[in-house]
């Protein structure tokens, strides 16, 4: 009877995900010694590393998962440490037959990858990328996010990935990979978790050139373990520059999503980062036009930066016979804008917002078409 309740307990346990890696700790191996003596549950964990910030929580679930079987009364968990050959067998696993630094997002992955782009900064780009990422994942797509903007990097402030001080977590570090960190069950990484210094109450700043921002992105891809996902939407900076033509070098098969404010001055400097990704191979799959046109409470509407200006962008994306659709536009909203300074995405925490809305339908539009095998040639042989 003991040994059928340790096995109902090691069964309940092996279920508990860790939250970094988003896998069951028997499937990571984790599970050490397990017994049960009379109505007390004895149950022995080993963590990835020392000082593991998920590790509160590991043991307060693996705990409560235990206790959950039926005749047992008490749980005595004992927490260790992997061994580094222990470790060393989880990121193979984890790896799979992928080597090491080789790039998991090619040609030939299911990932979706859709830059999100735009001509000129300040037009809310990001802003727009973190609450696209949420809404996606909100509808059960498993969503990865790179903060490509390095010089700008706002993705975990916009995310609520910040301390007291306003300062970004520093991912944990699984030998040579890099876990990051989840908000609003979105994968987050960005420049910013790694500038942070002791004593320091700020992120410090980046000052690179073309090759330090090249090897930046290219780590962010290849170092840091996202698992298997559906979409990866990575924030880019504004403009033409560096970063642009290095994720067009990375990652040629990605598609682009172009992000514009509807005043001509904004459309004509967007649509030109679109055509320089198609340049490189990717595809614009939309424009969504922010700060667009809001209605007051009186009813009337206030256009503060014009009108048409996505409609244009699209309009001049659009050749060949393929169309750039328009996907939403997003009107000036005082929730968007808080929602940004709190961390709290406004799709989330203020969904009848107008602007929540927009941007819910453009990720509704996105989701339409899952990852999958369509089109593809499998290395199949008679």
């Amino acid at each position: 009877m003991t040994d059928a309740l340790a096995d109902r307990v090691r069964t309940a346990v092996a279920a508990v995900t860790d939250p970094e890696l988003r896998r069951p700790l028997g499937e990571l191996d984790m599970l050490r010694e397990i017994s049960v003596r009379g109505t007390v549950a004895e149950v022995g964990i080993a963590l990835t590393i020392v000082g593991c910030p998920a590790a509160d929580r590991i043991e307060r679930e693996v705990r409560e998962a235990a206790a959950s079987v039926g005749g047992i009364d008490a749980v005595d968990v004992r927490v260790g440490v992997m061994s580094p050959d222990e470790r060393k067998a989880l990121t193979d696993k984890l790896r799979g037959s992928r080597a090491k630094r080789e790039m998991p997002f090619g040609p030939d992955s299911l990932t979706r990858v859709i830059a999100v782009t735009s001509g000129k900064g300040g037009v809310g780009k990001s802003t727009v990328t973190a609450n696209l990422a949420v809404a996606l994942a909100a509808r059960g797509l498993r969503v990865g996010l790179v903060d490509a903007d390095v010089h700008g990097f706002s993705i975990p402030g916009l995310l609520g990935l910040v301390d007291a001080d306003g300062l970004p977590p520093a991912p944990t570090r699984l030998d040579d990979l890099i876990l990051p960190p989840v908000a609003y069950g979105v994968k987050v990484i960005s420049i910013g978790m790694f500038l942070r210094r002791p004593g320091e109450d700020a992120a410090g700043a980046v000052a690179w050139r073309g090759p330090m921002l090249h090897r930046t992105v290219q780590q962010f891809l290849t170092d840091v373990f996202f698992g298997d996902l559906d979409v990866l939407l990575l924030d880019m900076p504004p403009g033409t520059g560096d970063v642009a033509i290095s994720v067009g070098q990375l990652l040629p098969h990605a598609e682009v999503l172009v992000v514009t404010t509807p005043q001509a001055a904004a459309a004509d400097v967007a649509v030109r980062s679109g055509l320089v990704a198609r340049q490189a191979g990717q595809r614009p799959i939309g424009v969504i036009e922010n700060m667009a046109a809001m209605t007051l409470p009186d009813g009337s509407v206030l256009d503060l930066f014009g009108a048409g200006g996505g409609t244009e962008v699209a309009r001049a994306l659009s050749s060949d016979g393929v169309d750039v659709p328009l996907l939403a536009s997003v009107p000036l909203s005082t929730a968007l804008r808080t929602g940004g300074d709190d961390g709290r995405p406004v799709v989330l925490s203020s969904p009848d917002d107008p602007a929540a809305q927009a941007i819910d339908a453009a990720a509704a539009a996105l989701a339409v078409r899952p990852r999958g095998l369509a089109g593809r040639s499998l290395p199949l042989s008679v």
